[in-house]
């Protein structure tokens, strides 16, 4: 198998001050893809920390070979996440691929990775080659609402989720890693716990609320 078809990646700590839940599967299928073109823009959390945003566009086609087969020809369903955090000084930014899930009257956002913490998507183009191969690809989920002219957002936080899993640790297929769960729950099982779970405050424990900067 050539290298450059082998497509493993990290998922970089863009959400600041939150160790996001990750999954190794998604939670979306072809079915409850939904695009949103509200979402599209810049949005902000705090007017007084301009480079604080979210950048939500449409995702091109060089990066479609990134998605699994059965979607490369929706690519244009996914959107390009561009989010830039500014801590101690120092800015961090982080883009991945972001899709909007609709389960029944909910929506959720699925992101993942589709480049290296590099910024390569293509492996043989890494610095440091082999240790491409230990990057593994995982998903992390956001619950959305779309109020007035602010984008809100629920973050999962795993600490807070470890009491769930104390409290139900039947509530859902995972593995625990260096005290961290990772969900190996299926999409069709994921779907149902997040339909269950949506309003727990043990998931989706902290809330964001974005302003559109730009469009």
């Amino acid at each position: 198998m050539k290298a450059k078809k082998i497509l493993f990646y990290c998922l970089a700590a863009l959400l600041a001050g939150c160790g996001p839940i990750f999954s190794l599967h998604p939670l979306f299928t072809k079915e409850n893809i939904v695009f949103d073109e509200k979402l599209l823009g810049t949005w902000a959390d705090d007017p007084n920390k301009p480079e604080n945003t979210w950048e939500f566009a449409r995702l091109d086609e060089a990066a479609a070979g990134s998605l699994a087969q059965e979607f490369r020809d929706n690519f244009k369903r996914f959107y390009r996440l561009n989010v830039t955090g500014k801590q101690n000084d120092k800015v961090h930014r982080g883009s991945v691929v972001a899709c909007l899930v609709k389960l029944e009257d909910g929506l959720f956002l699925d992101v993942f990775p589709d480049k290296f913490p590099s910024g390569e998507q293509d492996i043989e183009k890494m610095p440091l080659l082999y240790n491409a191969f230990f990057f593994v690809p995982v998903h992390t989920f956001i619950k959305v609402d779309f109020v007035g002219n602010q984008l809100k957002l629920w973050l999962t936080d795993d600490e807070k989720f470890a009491r769930l899993l104390e409290a139900e640790p039947a509530a859902v297929r995972h593995e625990m890693l260096d005290d961290r769960p990772i969900l190996t729950a299926s999409t069709k099982e994921l779907q149902a716990f997040m339909l269950k779970h949506a309003g727990d405050e043990r998931l989706f424990a902290d809330e964001m609320a974005l302003t559109r900067k730009s469009r």
